[in-house]
């Protein structure tokens, strides 16, 4: 990434948090000083600069996905959405006038330590088969590791978590971790109709004069399993909800019903916005790595915490347009 002169003035605010250093002051462009306990070596090609930038978008409700210091078509799409809501062309990228307003906007630190507790790492854990038959024999289709857990509470790719704490076997409660400073997830406004925006993979939440209140990465549809035109409807909203594969509304899939009890790691991550047409509806993710990356059946996938967020924010009648 080419680096920009920035004005030592923008980056003044503090961003420490319990002795973790965050952001550096000075020099070009906007770096990250990573704790002393982390080397850059071990966190490999990851970019420190995109990382700065997904924490500060993660917290502005443009959802970049997992946060995982790659510049990937999530983040792009988040520095796009926040320099449309912020009055800039939305190509121009991570320049200097769209530093200049994030770090106006989204001040704090971009890491912070955790304490494992003991209810973190009590579980219950599961092991998570592939296969439908036996994900509906289960109790609940939880998480199957504390990683995995602490990856989703804070908005994490699995992976980069592990990076940031090489050392830490995520088991044992009392061990201290590093995290970045997880963002806010209250929308601020009532969302009055959301867009699902095919073309370019994004969900957004709009009030009733049309601002865009918070907008979201998504896995819509596919060329063999399109997602439907038009306008729909908002009819019920389930946070813990199941899944049931019903082979007489599917094209896909083996030829028998299974009803999946609920759980993160269930085919919709457990959440479920329904949409008021059999087998369609907003939903969350086991792979949360994996949006904007696959395709889905026909249905709109989001990150479980993204999925989460709008699911608290809406309510039955919120008119659903498909653009």
């Amino acid at each position: 990434m080419t680096k920009r002169p920035i004005l030592a003035a923008i980056l003044s605010f503090p961003l420490l948090s319990a002795g973790v250093p965050a952001v550096a002051q000075g020099g070009p462009g906007l770096s990250v000083t990573l704790p002393e306990s982390i080397s850059k070596a071990q966190l490999g090609e990851r970019d420190m600069e995109v990382l700065a930038v997904q924490i500060m978008l993660d917290r502005s409700n443009h959802s970049p996905g997992v946060i995982d210091g790659f510049n990937g078509g999530n983040t792009q799409r988040a520095v796009a959405a926040f320099r449309r809501n912020h009055g800039m062309s939305e190509d121009g990228g991570i320049d200097t006038e769209f530093l200049r307003a994030l770090l106006k906007q989204e001040t704090g630190e971009m890491f912070r330590t955790y304490t494992i507790s003991q209810e973190d790492v009590d579980g219950p854990f599961y092991d998570v088969p592939s296969d439908f038959a036996e994900q509906a024999d289960m109790a609940r289709v939880g998480y199957e590791t504390p990683r995995e857990l602490l990856a989703e509470r804070f908005h994490m790719d699995q992976g980069f978590l592990a990076a940031l704490n090489p050392d830490a076997d995520f088991s044992r409660a009392g061990e201290q971790i590093v995290i970045v400073a997880r963002g806010r997830r209250n929308l601020a406004g009532e969302v009055a109709r959301i867009e699902v925006r095919k073309e370019r993979g994004e969900v957004a939440a709009l009030d009733a004069s049309g601002a865009e209140l918070a907008t979201f990465p998504a896995t819509i549809g596919s060329s063999e399993f399109p997602s439907p035109s038009g306008s729909m409807t908002v009819s019920a909203v389930a946070p813990e909800a199941n899944y049931t594969f019903d082979p007489e509304d599917q094209r896909w899939g083996p030829d028998k019903t299974f009803i999946i009890p609920p759980g993160p790691n269930n085919p919709v991550g457990g959440i479920w916005i329904d949409l008021g047409k059999d087998g369609y509806g907003i939903h969350g993710s086991p792979d949360p790595q994996l949006i904007g990356k696959t395709a889905s059946h026909g249905c709109v996938r989001l990150t479980n915490w993204d999925a989460q967020a709008l699911a608290d924010a809406v309510s039955q009648g919120v008119e659903v347009v498909f653009v």
